[in-house]
């Protein structure tokens, strides 16, 4: 594992990474919205390319992760960091209602180690809900 220097002397490397994005992880499944947000930097900007949605900024974020419609379960596949700590993808199986979908998710963490940027790929293209849209910017 390759360390890196952040700033203020902090020092993360790819293990540091990786626990970020399983504390993502488990916060979203337990629904902890405080644990949520603190994994992620406050100018954070999550995409979702197959809605052609973004969301800019942490408060943001957490609202539509909490707001989003229906049971759903998260069960993390795997997780592959890079050795410098800047970036991390993961695999996941989400459980909504009979359906199961699988999406495939990249991450890029800011100088301290927090989640700046998260790209979703999901299966197919839809259209995103209008009773979302005071949270997102389509493009």
């Amino acid at each position: 594992m390759t360390e890196t220097g952040g700033e203020g002397g902090t020092t993360w490397g790819s293990g540091a990474v990786r626990a970020t994005v399983e504390a993502y992880w488990a916060a979203a499944a337990a629904h902890d919205w405080e644990a949520f947000g603190a994994t992620l930097a406050d100018d954070v900007v999550y995409d979702l390319p197959q809605s052609r949605e973004r969301v800019r900024g942490k408060e943001r974020y957490v609202r539509f992760a909490r707001e989003y419609p229906g049971d759903r379960h998260i069960r993390v596949e795997r997780i592959v960091a890079d050795g410098e700590g800047a970036g991390a993808a993961a695999r996941t199986s989400v459980t909504v209602g009979p359906r199961e979908l699988s999406a495939v998710h990249f991450f890029t963490f800011d100088a301290r180690g927090r989640i700046d940027g998260v790209t979703d790929f999901w299966p197919e293209p839809y259209d995103p809900p209008a009773d979302r849209a005071h949270l997102t910017e389509r493009y």
